[in-house]
């Protein structure tokens, strides 16, 4: 992973999420873990992943691109979240760019001990058919929401989806004024359209603007628009 880094100790244990019952103790005793700060890239369209990835704590954003060359929110993912998943079945590269929306803690087995250790594991196989059962639900899902929203409900559930508690309540870097290019890119949308949605959302009291961040003032009015929330 680009950005990670491996750490000797993590304070989140695999027992927390019952991965003990998943895997043999060859696969535990090979376990490595690791360390991400919000911002960090953790993977991007393209790359060759040799391990398997479960988020323990904190939270990432799933993104892509679409055929026209638009950003495309999918989900926002808090633990148990899996990367690698879909690759170490297939074979592939990865197909979607992660990002780290908070700090958090990862643990890491590689395809290789999953092929010899993990292979015949029928609690392993069990568990890794629900997840991407339940990651292609999810994600076709997601992606259906992004066509069929309008930008106001997708830019408030982004609003929700990237505090550091989910509830709107703490903003990163993210939304400092100077990156809603990006912002805009990721959404989908244009730049002139979100400025547009973020002052009309001015004017209903939902957000203000301080020293170069958006800030959220009517936290009740904001999950109105969000409808619930279409990221997570």
């Amino acid at each position: 992973m680009k950005d990670m880094k491996e750490i000797d100790y993590c304070p989140v244990r695999i027992e927390e999420f019952g991965l003990e019952r998943v895997f043999t103790d060859e696969s535990i005793n090979r376990m490595t873990y690791f360390k991400m700060n919000k911002g960090d890239t953790l993977c991007v369209k393209g790359d060759e992943l040799d391990h398997m990835y479960f988020l323990l704590s904190g939270k990432i954003k799933i993104h892509t691109v679409s055929q026209e060359g638009k950003g495309l929110i999918l989900r926002f993912k808090t633990p148990m979240a899996i990367i690698g998943d879909v690759e170490y079945i297939q074979g592939n590269s990865v197909f979607h760019t992660v990002e780290a929306v908070t700090d958090g803690y990862l643990m890491a087995i590689s395809f290789q001990d999953l092929k010899v250790y993990e292979q015949h594991n029928t609690h392993f196989l069990n568990f890794l058919l629900e997840v991407i059962s339940h990651k292609f639900y999810t994600e076709s899902h997601a992606s259906t929401l992004n066509m069929l929203y309008p930008v106001d409900v997708r830019l408030a559930s982004y609003l929700l989806s990237i505090s550091e508690d989910g509830k709107g309540s703490t903003f990163h870097e993210e939304m400092r004024t100077r990156n809603l290019q990006e912002f805009a890119d990721v959404m989908g949308t244009s730049y002139r359209h979100l400025t547009r949605i973020l002052l009309s959302f001015h004017q209903q009291g939902i957000i203000e603007k301080q020293r170069g961040s958006i800030k959220i003032k009517d936290l009740e009015k904001l999950r109105e628009k969000a409808k619930g929330n279409i990221y997570e």
